[in-house]
C-alpha cells in the first residue's frame, strides 16, 4: 500500500497536484460566470434577444405560397384562375417594444390599409405579447406596393414597426356564375369543391416552397429559398363562347316564366348539355339554378331574406348542397319519349324489327290486367315504323317491346350505358342500377312502360352519351370534360384523348334510327327545332313525375345536325316549368331551338348545301320567335302533350309495388 502511494507522488509532485486543483477551480469559477452572464443578459435583455429571433423566422424562414393551376375553356380562356394577393399581418410584441412605435403604426394601419383604429387597440389589451395577428386579407399588389414605400421610408416613417405582408393567392372566377356546375369552387386550404376544381384537385394544387434564414461565421443573415412548384393548368373540353350562350338563353327562359311570388323559380331545374357526338366532348353543360363561384355560399338570389330568416343553419346548408349539385350529372328522372329511339334501335339490332313493319294504334293498349293509352286516344290508325316514331305513338313502341322481349330490352338498356356509370370525368356520376328493372322482375305492364321511357330512371349525361352513339354509326365514348393537361408554362403534360368504350349498335341501324329522327323534326313533335339551314333531327319527350296525377312534368328534347356525320347534339330538359300546363314539349324545343340559332353559326356546323349564305337572322320567321302557340301545342297529331301517358285507374294497380320499392330505395 505505501508503494502504491509512494508510485503516486511520483506521478504528481505536489507542485503539479497544486496546479490541478486552482485549474480545476478556475474552471468551475468561469462556469459561474458563465452562468451568472446569461442569468444577467436573460434578465435585463430576454425580450430584446427573443424579439430578434423571432423577427427572424417571421421575415428570413417563412413558407412561399404555391399557385393553384388555371382551368381554361377549350380555347385557352381563363374560366378560374390564382390571384397573388397579401395579408396584413400585425406583430403586436414588436409595436409594444417602445412606445414611441404605437401611434405611428396605428396611423399607417388605418391610413394605408383602413383597418379599424378600435381593432388595433383592443389587441393591444386582449394580446400584448402576440407575435401574429392577422388584420386584414387578400389586398392586391398595388396597396401591397403602397404598403412598401412607407416601410422603406427610414425618414419620414422611422417608427413604423411590426407590420408586416405574408403572400398568398386566393380562387377568382372571371365570369362568376358561368359553368359553376362544371367548374365548381374551392373552400380554404385549396381543397376542391364539386366539378372540375374537385375531380382535379391534385393536379391543380402544387407544393409550397421555402424561404431560409441563417447566420454565416461574420454573423451575417444569409438565405436559401426551396422555389414553390405551382399546380398545372387544366383545359376544359368547354367552349366559353357556347357555354354563355347556352346559360343566356337557360335564364331567358326562367325569368320568362318566373313565378313573381317567389324568388328565382322559372322551373325546379332546368339543364342543358351541348357534345360533340364524336369523341364524347362537352362543349357545354348548365343546369338552372346556377350560383356565384366568387361567393358559392350566396343564397338570396333565390330565397327572400323573410325565407332565409326562417331556415335553420341544417336546411341553409341542405339548401347550398341542392344548389352546388350538379343536376346534368347526378340528378335521375323518367326520360319519358327520348327513349323512344332508342327502343326502335334495340328492335333493329335483334332482329325484332326489320324496318317494313306496320302498326295499328286504336288509342290504347291492353297489356296485362291494364289499359295503357296512347298520347292520341282516337288513336293514330295505321302506321309506319318511322311514322309511328315521328307520332311518338306509345301504342307502338309498347307492340316493340313485347317484339323484343324482357332480356333483350334489359340487355339494350345496359348496352346503351342505363344503369351504368358513364365515366364522366366529374363528381357525382350516378349510376341508377338501383332504378332499373331486371328479367326476373319485369312484367308485361313494365316492359311496355318502359318502352316508351316511363317507370325507369336515367341522368342527362347517361342518356346523351348514349344518344350519341346511336347517331354516330354506333360508337359509344365516355363523355369527358377536360382535354388536356399542361403545365404553368403552357407545355403540355397530357391528352385527354377520347375513349371508345363499346359499339352499341350498327351503322346501318344508326342511319334508319336517324331517318325517323330527322322525321320528328320535319313532320312531329319537334318541327320547332327545323332550321332552314341546317338538317336537324331529334326526339321531344314529355314524362309524368312521381306521384302521378299531380300535374307535374319533365320535358324534353335532344337535338342533332347535320343529318349525315353529325356534329354537334343538343340535348335539353325542363324540370317542371312553371305553366299552368307542364306537358308540353314544346318548352323545350323552342329552348333547343333558341340555342341552335346562335352556336351553329359559330361553331361552323355543316349548312344545307345551297344554303351556305343563309345566315340565322335570316332563318328564324314569325312563328318561331314566337314563344309558343297555344293552338298548335294543342294539336294531338304532333304534340307529346300528353306523351307517356296512360289510365289513371290502371296506373294505381301496378305502379305502387316494384318502381317505388326501386325508388325508395335510390332515396
Amino acid at each position: 500500500m505505501a508503494k502504491k502511494k509512494s508510485a503516486l507522488r511520483k506521478k504528481f509532485p505536489k507542485f503539479m497536484q497544486k496546479k490541478l486543483v486552482m485549474l480545476y477551480v478556475a474552471i468551475i469559477l468561469a462556469f459561474v460566470g458563465l452562468v451568472g452572464r446569461i442569468t444577467y443578459i436573460n434578465a435585463s435583455k430576454g425580450d430584446e434577444y427573443t424579439k430578434l429571433v423571432l423577427e427572424q423566422q417571421q421575415y428570413d424562414s417563412r413558407t412561399i405560397p404555391y399557385k393553384r393551376g388555371d382551368i381554361l375553356d377549350r380555347n385557352g380562356t381563363k374560366l378560374a384562375t390564382s390571384e397573388r394577393v397579401y395579408n396584413v399581418i400585425l406583430d403586436v410584441k414588436a409595436m409594444l417594444s417602445d412606445e414611441d412605435y404605437v401611434e405611428p403604426t396605428i396611423r399607417v394601419l388605418t391610413d394605408c390599409f383602413g383597418v379599424d383604429e378600435a381593432t388595433v387597440r383592443a389587441l393591444i389589451q386582449e394580446n400584448p405579447d402576440s407575435r401574429y395577428e392577422p388584420l386584414l386579407k387578400g389586398i392586391d399588389y398595388n396597396k401591397a406596393k403602397e404598403f412598401e414605400e412607407i416601410d422603406a421610408d427610414e425618414e419620414n416613417y422611422p417608427d413604423v414597426q411590426g407590420i408586416w405582408l405574408e403572400e398568398d393567392y386566393v380562387r377568382n372566377y372571371p365570369y362568376n356564375t358561368l359553368a359553376s356546375d362544371v367548374l365548381g369552387f374551392t373552400v380554404d386550404g385549396n381543397v376542391g369543391n364539386a366539378g372540375i376544381e374537385a375531380s382535379y384537385n391534385s393536379i391543380l394544387n402544387g407544393t409550397d416552397g421555402r424561404e431560409y434564414g441563417y447566420l454565416d461565421q461574420d454573423s451575417t443573415v444569409e438565405h436559401t429559398v426551396k422555389e414553390p412548384v405551382n399546380g398545372s393548368t387544366v383545359v376544359s373540353t368547354i367552349d366559353l363562347q357556347v357555354q354563355s350562350i347556352v346559360e343566356k338563353h337557360i335564364l331567358a327562359f326562367n325569368e320568362e316564366h318566373r313565378n313573381e311570388a317567389s324568388v328565382g323559380e322559372g322551373s325546379a331545374n332546368t339543364g342543358v348539355i351541348v357534345m360533340n357526338p364524336q369523341n364524347g366532348e362537352i362543349i357545354a353543360e348548365a343546369s338552372y339554378p346556377n350560383f356565384d363561384l366568387n361567393n358559392p355560399r350566396e343564397l338570396s338570389a333565390y330565397y327572400t331574406q323573410e325565407q332565409l330568416s326562417a331556415m335553420t343553419d341544417e336546411e341553409q346548408i341542405e339548401a347550398l348542397n341542392a344548389l352546388w349539385r350538379n343536376f346534368c350529372v347526378s340528378d335521375t328522372y323518367e326520360p319519358g319519349s327520348t327513349i323512344k329511339p332508342f327502343t326502335v334501335a334495340a328492335g333493329l339490332e335483334t332482329g325484332a324489327l326489320t324496318g317494313d313493319e306496320y302498326f295499328n294504334c286504336g288509342g290504347m293498349l291492353h297489356v296485362g290486367d291494364h289499359d295503357i293509352h296512347c298520347i292520341n286516344r282516337s288513336g293514330h290508325g295505321t302506321q309506319s315504323l318511322k311514322e309511328a316514331v315521328e307520332n311518338s305513338c306509345n301504342v307502338a313502341l309498347m307492340q316493340i317491346g313485347s317484339m323484343i322481349g324482357v332480356d333483350d330490352f334489359c340487355k339494350y338498356q345496359h348496352i346503351f350505358g342505363f344503369g351504368e356509370l358513364t365515366g364522366i370525368d366529374l363528381p357525382g356520376d350516378a349510376s341508377t342500377a338501383g332504378l332499373l328493372y331486371t328479367p326476373e322482375n319485369m312484367d308485361d305492364a313494365s316492359l311496355a312502360t318502359n318502352a316508351f321511357g316511363q317507370n325507369f330512371n336515367v341522368t342527362m349525361t347517361q342518356l346523351i352519351a348514349g344518344f350519341c352513339s346511336l347517331i354516330n354509326g354506333g360508337e359509344y365514348y365516355e363523355p369527358h370534360i377536360v382535354k388536356q393537361i399542361q403545365d404553368e408554362n403552357g407545355n403540355i403534360i397530357s391528352n385527354e384523348e377520347p375513349v371508345l368504350v363499346k359499339r352499341t349498335i350498327s351503322q346501318e341501324t344508326s342511319t334508319m334510327v336517324k331517318d325517323y329522327m330527322r322525321g320528328v323534326v320535319l313532320n312531329g313533335s319537334g318541327n320547332k327545332a327545323d332550321m332552314e339551314a341546317y338538317e336537324v333531327g331529334g326526339k321531344t319527350g314529355t314524362a309524368e313525375k312521381l306521384p302521378r296525377d299531380n300535374g307535374k312534368y319533365l320535358v324534353s328534347f335532344i337535338g342533332y345536325a347535320p343529318q349525315e356525320n353529325p356534329e354537334v347534339v343538343i340535348y335539353v330538359v325542363i324540370d317542371e316549368p312553371n305553366a299552368e300546363d307542364q306537358a308540353q314539349s314544346a318548352f323545350a324545343v323552342q329552348l333547343a331551338r333558341d340555342i341552335m340559332d346562335e352556336i351553329f353559326p359559330y361553331l361552323g356546323i355543316t349548312k344545307i348545301p345551297g344554303s351556305e349564305n343563309t345566315t340565322a337572322e335570316d332563318e328564324m320567321t314569325e312563328d318561331t320567335d314566337e314563344s309558343y302557340d297555344e293552338e298548335t301545342s294543342d294539336d294531338e297529331s304532333y304534340d307529346d302533350s300528353y306523351d307517356d301517358s296512360y289510365d289513371d285507374e290502371s296506373y294505381d294497380e301496378y305502379y305502387d309495388e316494384s318502381y317505388d320499392e326501386y325508388y325508395d330505395e335510390y332515396e
